[in-house]
């Protein structure tokens, strides 16, 4: 029972139950019913179910039990007419519940009598019409190529080696979707026609590409083209020789993906990797890692089973796994961990047969802060300018995809980044939210609208303040509202009015409100595990502007999702620079030392401060006595820049939230003690700061005050939980905010929570990150409109 006490398994505990009830009034109802009547249904299914090879799979079972009627796809899922015996209906009910393709997901079962006879056979009729009026389906997400179609490019005359090979359970899907419903014409397949094969494959229902509509060949299909100084071939088998030879020679090449261009190099060449940070403007990021096999990423990483599996699922994202230190620096510039990825196209495997390395640099084909590149004119231009090939093919990509990113904690995948093989997956919510844009916030942006009880998020958008980043922003919530048939009546948006997603909604023409950001990440998790009551939420992050005018970021409230109430939060402290503080976490350490100790510390013989020039420290020294551009801030985030450049660890931070990264990455394993706070109305740590320059000055390792630190933030969490508890009675604890992406961090807060007898969620389908903001926001606006405290004008 104890491990039903984390909020995961419960929710499925409960779920459990609910499901196994309906299966038992079920068969109460049907009990008495001879086996052999025949009896007539119509099945409503609900989910994901179309674009994944449902309708095959469902005349295949439909043929396996001896059933007669149709199936076809409609606005809002998969109707069925079956007639067959009652223990072969049963059978054939059993098979689509228990046996659906891999992508499908299953959301809803309904099965009423019909008063449809049917005989002789089963068919896959044409898909209903769809209209603005009706509901409609789920749009699959791309997916990694299947086993079996990996077996057809080596066995298929009319496929041997051909890099677009697909079939209904695997290939493009949401990168390709114009509109729906999800047939060929409505594709970036539309202009390939496909050859007499072909099409007899996509006509046959018993066939595995029976209405895959990405379908083609090396007769039909698209294809692939290299380009370089020197070199331009359409000639496959010259594409990736050529490849194969550039990359063996240190060479940069850009190529074209299922969602966008990425950028490839040897990863085991450190020359190539540096050269590549160069072209990127990516000074300190790690880079993902594509491995030819699993076996090559155990060579590389250190991976448990639950890794392993996610790493080889259907999604194929690229998972954080501790790196055993083989590859060059550069590849995760002293982070001991490495974005790890499979191939997933048939063109990865097929690169790998050519190529010597076992792994490549695998980054996003863009340049620093832009949006993935999908456009071959573009790439050419911008990618062929700073690469030495560029690799397109002549398909094109309608919605721009990332691939997502995600780490597993306590055993569970935790996503970081939701894009390639999550969008546009919906999230289920218990409220009516159609009619609602939730805007979400700066960085990391994502999007998310409603339609009926589904909350639809985006893919991953990116930092909104670079200009074609806000574009692809405003053309792809575009896109959403055609493809969704969605309307918008009301905009929510960040409490913050300089965010461009806030002054997007605000220059909408329609009826908007605001949600606080730390409200909204709590709602985020709420959503995704469908708690509709009041909890104890623990939201931690780098920054979001709380009611008082002040930067919020260590938020601990008493909140449902119609409000919420702040209890109590680190204490403010000045922020030097304001935003600049983010990348100089140097301002944060001398803002949180002044306080503490005034100008003594100057005298303490601290080697962070070597590296800053003493002009700059008296700057500080007089912004904060002025007050001039110092905003306050409670900010998590702040705090770990702050240790993080004590340390001496990360002083000027190259890209977002590098120095917790760097902070968390040496802490020891093994070490339990923590340092002083004092927790009264708000948490106080002068004591723990002069407690941490005595550990320096004792030359304590900074693996072990990092640890400190961690299990005091840890600790800290579990006293204020404990705390709110005993004066509200609430058991049910909702962690979320970007610092619970610090896998240290979470893992030991949810043990610590977990046996104190809480039920502890955290998100794990959506990013606790800023990237999961506008789900919370739209979670909050259907609440709020269900109990009718906003209304539509």
């Amino acid at each position: 029972m104890e491990q039903l006490k984390q909020g995961n398994n419960f929710f499925c505990y409960i779920s459990f139950i609910c499901f196994n009830f309906s299966i038992l009034t079920e068969f109460i109802c049907r009990n008495n019913m001879k086996k052999d009547t025949l009896e007539h249904v119509t099945i409503r299914i609900k989910g994901l179910v179309q674009g994944v090879g449902f309708r095959p799979f469902v005349f295949q079972a439909a043929q396996k039990n001896n059933i007669s009627g149709w199936v076809k796809n409609r606005s809002e899922g998969i109707l069925i007419e079956a007639s067959g015996k009652m223990m072969d209906i049963d059978d054939f009910i059993s098979d689509l519940k228990s046996n659906a393709p891999v992508a499908a997901q299953i959301e809803n079962v309904l099965i009423l009598p019909s008063d449809q006879a049917h005989k002789n056979g089963f068919q896959i009729v044409l898909s209903d019409e769809y209209s603005e009026e009706k509901e409609i389906t789920q749009i699959g997400p791309d997916i990694a190529v299947c086993a079996n179609c990996l077996e057809d490019i080596r066995k298929q005359p009319h496929r041997l080696n051909y890099p677009f090979t697909n079939c209904t359970n695997c290939g493009p899907r949401f990168s390709i979707i114009r509109n729906l419903p999800y047939d060929r014409n409505k594709t970036t397949m539309d202009v390939f026609e496909m050859c007499p094969t072909c099409a007899s494959e996509y006509e046959n229902p018993t066939n595995r590409r029976f209405h895959a509509q990405p379908v083609a060949c090396l007769n039909c299909g698209p294809n692939y083209m290299f380009i370089s100084e020197n070199v331009k071939t359409e000639n496959f088998e010259e594409v990736l020789e050529h490849m194969a030879l550039y990359l063996s020679e240190g060479k940069i090449v850009a190529i074209k993906g299922i969602g966008g261009f990425f950028i490839a190099c040897d990863a085991l060449q450190g020359y190539s990797v540096q050269q590549l940070r160069k072209i990127k403007i990516r000074e300190g990021k790690p880079f993902a890692v594509m491995f030819r096999d699993l076996e090559t990423v155990t060579q590389y990483c250190a991976a448990n089973q639950k890794e392993i599996d996610t790493l080889d699922s259907w999604r194929r994202p690229i998972v954080i796994l501790r790196s055993k230190n083989l590859l060059p620096e550069g590849v995760s510039n002293g982070i001991n961990t490495i974005g790890a990825l499979l191939p997933y196209m048939p063109f990865h495997y097929l690169l790998f047969e050519k190529l010597k390395t076992p792994a490549i640099i695998f980054t996003s084909g863009n340049l620093k802060d832009e949006p993935i590149i999908i456009e071959n004119k573009d790439a050419e231009k911008k990618l062929g300018s700073i690469c030495d090939a560029v690799v397109i093919y002549n398909r094109v990509i309608y919605n721009r995809s990332d691939d997502s990113v995600l780490q597993v904690v306590s055993n569970k995948p935790r996503i970081m980044r939701r894009s390639r093989g999550w969008a546009p997956n919906p999230v289920n919510l218990k409220w009516n939210s159609d009619g609602i844009l939730a805007t979400g916030a700066e960085l990391k942006n994502t999007f998310c609208l409603g339609k009926g009880n589904q909350a639809i998020l985006s893919q991953h958008i990116g930092d909104l303040k670079d200009f074609e980043t806000f574009s692809f922003y405003e053309k792809s919530i575009i896109q959403f509202q055609k493809m969704f048939r969605v309307k918008p009546e009301i905009v929510v948006h960040d409490l913050h009015p300089d965010y461009l997603s806030t002054k997007y909604a605000l220059s909408s023409g329609l009826s908007t409100f605001s949600v606080q950001h730390h409200h909204a990440h709590i709602a985020s998790c709420m959503a995704e595990f469908g708690l509709d009551e009041k909890v104890i939420g623990v939201s931690f992050d780098g920054t979001g502007l709380g009611d008082d005018g002040n930067i919020w970021g260590s938020e601990f409230m008493v909140c449902d999702l119609d409000r919420y109430q702040r209890v109590t939060h680190l204490e403010y402290i000045p922020m030097p620079g304001g935003d600049l503080a983010a990348k100089e976490p140097w301002r944060m350490a001398v803002s949180w030392l002044y306080k503490v100790f005034g100008r003594d510390f100057l005298h303490f013989n601290l080697p962070f401060l070597e590296k800053i020039p003493d002009e700059k420290i008296d700057w500080i020294f007089n912004a904060i006595n002025g007050n001039i551009n110092c905003p306050l801030t409670s900010s998590c985030g702040r705090l770990f820049d702050a240790v993080s450049a004590l340390l001496n660890l990360c002083t000027h931070s190259t890209f977002e939230a590098e120095a917790p990264m760097r902070l968390e990455n040496i802490a020891a394993k093994n070490e339990n003690r923590k340092y002083t706070y004092k927790q009264s109305d708000v948490i106080v740590f002068s004591e723990m700061f002069s407690e941490i320059v005595r550990d320096l000055q004792r030359k304590t390792g900074t693996e072990i005050i990092s640890a400190k630190f961690h299990n005091t933030i840890s600790s800290i969490i579990a006293e204020g939980v404990k705390k709110i508890s005993k004066n509200t009675g609430l058991n049910k604890v909702v962690l979320s905010g970007g610092t619970f992406q610090n896998r240290y961090l979470l893992e030991r807060t949810e043990n610590n929570l977990l046996k104190c007898g809480f039920y502890v969620f955290s998100n794990c389908s959506v990013p606790c990150n800023d990237g999961g903001i506008s789900l919370g926001q739209l979670a909050i606006a259907a609440k709020r409109r269900n109990l009718n405290q906003i209304s539509i004008h």
